[in-house]
């Protein structure tokens, strides 16, 4: 009878090893499935998710370059906006005519990268007329700037801070002829100009932007204390003639209120006669077509380092 018990219980033991192997050989394959199961499907979800961003980066491009391609502001809708504007009873703007010549610029050379110094009545026009390009403002007044920027959704506007004076023009001016050949050069890097009056705190990257039209509206010339805009007239003429605004070929610059002694001054001495654009512009706006390059110590052909500055007074009310 022992012996007979004995091997029972040795076939229950082998049975039980038996279905340890079995159980632990499943779990074994169950497992290997598993793990088999998850590279699988990683693999496949990686590839799926980089062809979907692949396809939406293609979408996104071509939807974009199609919105580039029909970005140009139609013709019609170009001659409505000046219409209107022209005939318009804003105080404070500009004559029909002026408008008219800068709006016609505007249409040859546009859109493109606008630069206007001054905020007015007008700056809407321009904004809408760039439409497909950029266009810049640079006012005198932060709180203008401030004023402006939320209610013209689009509007790119910065804050200029002169140190010049209207009635210090002719001697600003003499100055300037004086280091033309050093400082106040026609072919700088106006972020590290001495001159006095290069305008040289702007933001960084709007030096190295190609402007392709450049509107001198401002800064006000109202009276003695005024700015004035000879600043800009001179900073305007170094930008058309270095770095990216010269390498990308001429640059059109409108000169408003030409009739002032400081526009007619600063405009022959540093946007020159020879660049003025016969027949086009008004009595009270001039334009000038300025190439890169040049001369290291003249901005004009003929000028003359030793040569003084006209001083008949003139009126500046009105401005």
């Amino acid at each position: 009878m022992k012996s007979h018990g004995s091997r029972d219980k040795l076939q229950a033991t082998a049975s039980s090893s038996q279905r340890r192997v079995l159980l632990l050989v499943f779990v074994s394959c169950f497992a290997l499935a598993t793990f088999l199961t998850f590279i699988y499907n990683t693999y496949h979800f990686a590839s799926a998710s980089a062809s979907a961003s692949a396809s939406a980066s293609v979408s996104a491009s071509g939807s974009a370059a199609s919105a580039g391609a029909g970005s140009v502001l139609p013709l019609p809708v170009f001659d409505a906006l000046v219409h209107y504007a022209s005939t318009s009873n804003a105080t404070h703007r500009m004559t029909d005519t002026d408008i008219r010549a800068i709006s016609a610029v505007l249409r040859d050379r546009g859109p493109g990268n606008l630069l206007v110094f001054g905020l007015g009545a007008e700056s809407p026009l321009w904004l809408a007329l760039n439409h497909g390009g950029r266009t810049v403002f640079l006012d005198e007044n932060e709180f203008y700037v401030k004023y402006l920027e939320p209610r013209h959704p689009g509007l790119e506007a910065y804050d200029v801070s002169y140190t010049t004076k209207v009635r210090d023009f002719h001697d600003l001016v003499d100055a300037a002829r004086a280091s033309r050949a050093a400082e106040c050069r026609p072919v700088q890097n106006l972020l590290f100009s001495e001159c006095r009056l290069a305008i040289n705190d702007l933001p960084n990257e709007l030096y190295d932007v190609a402007w392709d039209i450049i509107l001198i509206d401002g800064p006000s010339g109202w009276n003695p204390t005024s700015p004035g805009r000879m600043p800009s007239i001179f900073t305007t003429a170094v930008l058309a003639r270095t770095g990216a605004t010269a390498a990308k070929g001429p640059t059109d610059v409108l000169v408003h209120d030409f009739q002032f002694e400081v526009e007619q001054v600063l405009s022959k001495e540093f946007l020159c006669d020879e660049n003025r654009v016969a027949g086009s512009g008004t009595p009270s706006l001039a334009h000038f077509v300025i190439r890169g390059g040049g001369p290291r110590d003249a901005f004009c052909s003929g000028q003359d380092s030793t040569a003084a500055t006209s001083r008949t007074p003139q009126d500046k009310t009105g401005k």
